[in-house]
């Protein structure tokens, strides 16, 4: 009875802890990460800031600690010298990211790695004392070569612990079983080091590695993470490939708490480079105790179309999809990483805005289809834009529409069409023929299709190759009823350029098209959306003050590096607001910013906004100094000069910036910090610093001031410009006949009438 009586209380006081721990649990604020610890996903720096200065030299770890997260991991791909000394450099051979072959230029060999013969310079044939005159170099040559004569040196493990102090030290063993080929123990040394330097984490893609080390750092030792390579690359251990691996996770979990995969190991993508959907592979690890750190991010590589060319939206993708989370992402730029995981993770469409300013479309979402097409705008809108925009054209019957050219070889693909033969040369619109807009009637380019723009075709950077040709264009009125229909759009801007030249050559009046369609379609001067008109020609906008009170921007073409005030007092005259170019705020030099203008400033104090073009997501489109992140060019201009609105080929990027969790808090946030103008060129040696260049000149009265607009002309008359069913798709050695028929008939008419 009394064992009965003591069992009953151990069960009641079970009972009791259980339902004491599951209200505990109750009370403790749910981790908002899906990580195996739930702990924010670690920041991996991969040879410190490597996306920008030499790999794992000292100017790549230092800056990667002052522009990241507190706690970001530094990594090191370990190697060992003659001398059994670990240095941290990115491979086993060092031409490729140091100097080492204009210093020992006959010293290459040649060696066996993993079976295949590799010639080069090894580290295994030096000592540290040789390569203390080696310089580190920047190893991808598509990057920056301004930081190679930096005369960084090659940083032992202990020079990288012990100069550095990270908050977690990363140590990444790649090529074991060589190194033991050549009589020099890897693990050895690791053990030594770990008893004078912290070590957190050790990586290898080989089994046998983690064999011979294992037990040898004690129950407080590092984490152990096994690396997996292509999924068709044979592990050297096992003689399997990492493919077959990744399917027994419980083999892996013998031997290692973590395993490190390429991104496509968790996203896949298809032969044109879309995302496919998500493997499992995240959460079978987490089921199976393992943490998941994913490797080959940086900003400027060819990343899945899916993602705009955005960087922090390929981060969320793996740390915020509403599925699961990894436990790191190792980055060659962590600045990127740190913001998306800190500033843009969990933050919703709806999320209260941290900065005010207007997001207004370049020709839609013309970074993702084709500008100024129905599906460009809907995308604009449903991205975040507060205005979308209409470059007005005018078509050969008098019909406003939108298209980002007046030549519509530049937007559609005419050329491929029976209208090639309407190709005219028009020397006030430029020195190359094209096709116009005003030599198509509206219904013939409603037949065209609209390609979209490829600013970067020459470095295959091609925009979502998928919906190139997508959408239908669309004019003036379809353009204003859709954005009407619209409830988050606060306005339109109705661009109009060429306005003179149509006057006087076309018998066009742009000027009385728009206001008329503006009115046809219900937008008042009161109207609830707001209307803009845009114009570089300051005649345009004067004309359309005195018939209109819709609001007027005056754009600046020019790079320019000051205005005068006499010229601002002349611009607010017939203008409202002014967008400028990006490189009248920040001035370059070979992709530097020297420093920063006072142009945004005074404008401002004339009480005219500022708006700035031409912002893209391509990272190639952004200086040095914003590491190939449009965020941070975004953060740049808004937080740092504080301009009015960004006009942008991807609203997106900009629109989800207003959000930016990091805006609100008090503290400085280093990786939210605005770029400093000309700071990074203090950090280029003098020697490779870029020649001055001839500074952008100095707005005046002059570049404001122009004559009226001329009175409309009626233009004369003209054979009918034809149809594609008729002379527009004669062959053009038809064509030529028929001259050559046509001018000796002419000739004999001319003759007998000179006889008379």
């Amino acid at each position: 009875m009394r064992g009965l009586r003591a069992s009953s209380l151990l069960l009641c006081g079970v009972v009791l802890i259980q339902l004491l721990a599951a209200q505990i649990d109750a009370q403790r604020p749910k981790s908002p990460w899906p990580t195996l610890t739930g702990d924010p996903p670690l920041v991996i720096a991969r040879g410190g800031f490597s996306g920008l200065f030499p790999d794992s030299s000292f100017d790549a770890y230092n800056f990667a600690m002052l522009t990241s997260v507190s706690d970001v991991v530094l990594w090191c791909d370990v190697q060992l010298t003659k001398d059994a000394l670990g240095i941290c450099f990115p491979d086993l051979t060092m031409s490729n990211a140091s100097s080492i072959e204009v210093v020992y230029p006959t010293r290459q060999k040649s060696y066996p790695v993993n079976g295949v013969p590799t010639s080069g310079w090894f580290t295994i044939d030096f000592s540290l004392k040789d390569l203390n005159a080696v310089n580190l170099i920047r190893g991808i040559l598509s990057r920056s070569e301004k930081f190679d004569g930096n005369l960084n040196r090659i940083m032992t493990v202990q020079s990288v612990a012990t100069q550095m102090k990270p908050s977690f030290f990363w140590l990444n063993v790649q090529h074991d079983a060589f190194y033991a080929q050549q009589n020099l123990s890897m693990s050895s040394f690791l053990v030594a080091a770990s008893k004078t330097v912290p070590i957190d984490f050790i990586s290898s893609p080989e089994v046998n590695f983690f064999r011979k080390i294992a037990g040898r750092f004690g129950r407080n030792g590092p984490s152990l993470v096994f690396r997996f390579l292509g999924q068709e690359e044979f592990e050297p251990t096992t003689n399997r490939t990492y493919g077959s691996i990744l399917s027994n996770l419980t083999f892996v979990k013998t031997f290692a708490s973590g395993i490190l995969v390429p991104k496509s190991y968790i996203l896949p993508l298809d032969d044109q480079q879309y995302l496919l959907p998500h493997t499992s592979l995240v959460q079978d690890a987490h089921k199976a105790g393992l943490e998941v750190f994913v490797s080959g991010f940086a900003n400027d590589i060819d990343i899945a179309h899916d993602y705009s060319f955005d960087p922090v939206s390929e981060y969320l993708s793996f740390v915020d999809n509403g599925n699961f989370s990894v436990d790191g992402v190792l980055s060659d730029f962590p600045i990127s990483a740190s913001a998306s995981l800190d500033c843009f993770s969990h933050i919703g469409r709806n999320a209260t805005k941290q900065v005010d300013f207007l997001v207004i479309s370049k020709n839609g979402a013309s970074g993702d289809y084709p500008g100024c097409t129905d599906l460009a705008y809907e995308k604009a809108i449903k991205d975040g834009a507060d205005v979308i925009d209409c470059s007005v054209q005018m078509s050969s019957d008098g019909t406003p529409i939108c298209l980002s050219s007046i030549d519509l070889g530049n937007s559609t693909t005419v050329t491929q069409t029976a209208f090639r033969n309407r190709s005219t040369t028009v020397p006030e619109l430029g020195s190359l023929g094209g096709i116009y807009t005003f030599s198509l009637t509206w219904p013939e380019i409603q037949t065209l299709t609209p390609a979209i723009s490829n600013p970067y075709r020459v470095t295959s950077l091609f925009r979502n190759p998928k919906q190139k040709n997508a959408g239908k264009l669309l004019s003036l009125s379809d353009f204003l009823n859709l954005a009407k229909n619209s409830t988050s759009l606060s306005g339109v801007l109705i661009s109009v350029e060429n306005a003179a030249y149509l006057r006087e050559n076309q018998g066009l009046d742009v000027v009385k098209a728009v206001l008329d369609t503006l009115t046809q379609t219900g937008y008042s001067n009161k109207t609830a959306t707001k209307v803009m008109i845009q114009s570089t020609n300051s005649s345009v906008l004067v004309d359309f003050k005195k018939q209109s009170q819709y609001e007027t921007v005056y754009k600046v073409e020019e790079n320019i590096r000051d205005i005068l005030d006499s010229a601002i007092e002349d611009i607010k005259k017939f203008a409202d607001a002014v967008v400028i170019q990006k490189s009248s705020v920040f001035p370059l030099a070979q992709s530097f910013i020297t420093t920063q203008t006072n142009v945004v400033e005074k404008l401002q104090k004339s009480q005219l906004p500022v708006y700035v073009e031409l912002f893209q997501n391509e990272f190639l489109s952004q200086p040095y100094d914003f590491f190939a992140d449009a965020t941070v060019e975004i953060n740049s201009y808004i937080t740092g000069v504080g301009i009015n609105g960004t006009i942008t080929e991807f609203p997106f990027t900009a629109a989800r910036y207003k959000r930016n969790l990091c805006l609100g808090r008090k503290e400085t946030i280093p990786y939210m910090a605005p770029a400093q103008p000309g700071a990074l060129l203090t950090l280029v040696s003098p020697t490779s610093l870029p020649p001055a260049e001839a500074p952008n000149p100095v707005f005046t009265d002059a570049d404001v001031t122009e004559p009226p607009l001329p009175p409309v002309t009626a233009k004369a008359p003209t054979s009918s410009p034809g149809t594609p069913s008729t002379n527009a798709e004669a062959p053009s050695g038809q064509t030529r006949i028929t001259l050559s028929v046509l001018l000796p008939v002419f000739a004999m008419v001319l003759a007998s009438l000179l006889l008379l």
